[in-house]
């Protein structure tokens, strides 16, 4: 008899938890549409701030704006963003950043001598260029900032001549509450 209240002892309270962790199939199911419901919710909205930031970034081929291993704008690169100024003129409340990239081919002789020596001093010179001439088209100026990466960030494999020419860009990214 005492054998048997010693074994009762250890199977009651671990029958007690397995039926305390138990829970009716109705409120697994409640459970279950709960989190399918939020995993959806979750999505809808991932979805919405990957568009808001597609609708808050521009980009630019550098070849359309600089000459090759410039990083004076073109006149045809002028137009080009000539068609975000207005927009860029509205804002009060926001960051315009403009991030500059190149390719990972090393910078020319001709740009050494300008005092560029790789290309992270080119794509913030190119990013530069781009400021400047926003504030020069009456964008305000402390909205405004550069910064280059050089051959970092590549959207490509810098493999063949193409993919090189998709890595030299130049995003124009709206931030903040007014963007």
């Amino acid at each position: 008899m005492i054998i048997g209240l010693k074994a009762a002892a250890r199977v009651i309270p671990l029958t007690a938890l397995m039926l305390a962790a138990c829970v009716s199939e109705k409120t697994y199911e409640a459970q279950t549409q709960q989190l399918q419901a939020a995993r959806a919710q979750a999505a809808a909205e991932q979805s919405q701030i990957a568009k808001m930031q597609a609708e808050n970034k521009w980009v630019v081929a550098g070849d359309v704006l600089f000459p090759e291993g410039g990083y004076q704008l073109t006149p045809s690169g002028k137009q080009e963003l000539n068609q975000y100024v207005p927009r860029l003129q509205a804002l009060q409340n926001a960051k315009v950043v403009v991030y500059g990239y190149t390719d990972n081919l090393p910078v020319g002789p001709q740009l050494q001598r300008t005092g560029i020596a790789n290309n992270v001093d080119l794509s913030s010179k190119r990013a530069d260029t781009v400021v400047a001439y926003f504030r020069s088209q009456g964008v305000n100026p402390n909205i405004l900032s550069a910064k280059g990466f050089g051959d970092t960030h590549a959207v490509a494999p810098n493999d063949t001549r193409d993919n090189r020419a998709k890595n030299r860009r130049i995003e124009i990214v709206l931030e903040g509450p007014g963007a």
